[in-house]
């Protein structure tokens, strides 16, 4: 079974108030509940194709947490982003077999507002341009609710595309094809951006790899990835959701995303 997005994490400061402004944007958001430790408490949004959205938001200091923003020095928005496997044992042990190196099994859970404990493994990634695993114990329909819960005023069916910043786009690329397998790789560059991509295919999804070429004069795109990379380090800098309908399609407002780019997209 081949590795499927699983889903989109951003870190915000206040739930509350971001599942008002997700809501205002034609969202259905769900209640996830807190996390096992204690630390973490979020909400999701889930979509038909399966992937979700994860809002996540501290309850307490939590220093030694992957997504941790000290200070809160890096601000709300994207920190990571999981795929799902059959498998987190089957899937790191075979990544370190050839070559790449998870952490993991991992174990991790919530208790939903109903009461309701989930449990699920993570394998984590020695380095930040790669995603984390995500796999299921409990039936995952109880992490990822179905049915009316997966339809949204504004359209949203699935994620189209994720985009990452990424300091060496060749060793990104190494690292993803034996993650993935080897899977077919488009490079190019943006003429006048400064800036070299690869694009891989991620059953439905693409993801898009983004490394700003060597230049102290960097502008428009390469000067925020810059930014992005010196900021808050490589990871997801943007994202597209599928629309049902072409005019649906938009940019949506970063003020109500708290900090993540997320496009509406119509195939």
């Amino acid at each position: 079974m081949p590795l499927l997005p699983d889903h989109l994490v951003i870190r915000v400061h206040d739930l509350k108030q971001t599942i008002a402004d997700f809501t205002e944007q034609g969202f259905t958001v769900q209640r996830g509940g807190t996390h096992a430790d204690g630390s973490t408490h979020n909400a999701l949004i889930g979509f038909d194709d399966g992937s979700y959205i994860e809002l996540i938001a501290f309850l307490k200091d939590a220093r030694e947490h992957r997504w941790w923003d000290a200070g809160q020095r890096a601000g709300e928005g994207f920190v990571d982003f999981a795929l799902l496997p059959e498998s987190v044992a089957r899937t790191v042990e075979a990544a370190y077999a050839r070559g790449l190196y998870y952490e993991g099994p991992i174990p991790g859970g919530r208790i939903r507002p109903d009461g309701t404990r989930l449990e699920w493994q993570i394998g984590r990634p020695s380095t930040r341009d790669l995603p984390f695993l995500c796999g299921d114990l409990t039936p995952r329909f109880l992490r990822v609710a179905e049915g009316e819960v997966r339809k949204h005023r504004n359209g949203t069916t699935g994620l189209a595309a994720i985009n990452v910043a990424v300091e060496d786009l060749d060793r990104s690329i190494d690292r993803y094809r034996i993650l993935l397998g080897d899977v077919e790789v488009h490079r190019s560059t943006l003429v006048g951006q400064g800036v070299r991509l690869a694009t891989l295919p991620l059953c439905a999804t693409t993801v898009t790899l983004l490394s700003p070429v060597d230049s102290a004069s960097a502008t428009g795109l390469a000067a925020e990835l810059r930014g992005q990379l010196a900021a808050r380090g490589e990871g997801v800098i943007g994202a597209a959701l599928r629309v049902a309908d072409a005019a649906q399609a938009r940019t949506l407002q970063r003020e109500l995303t708290h900090g993540a780019r997320l496009d509406l997209v119509h195939p």
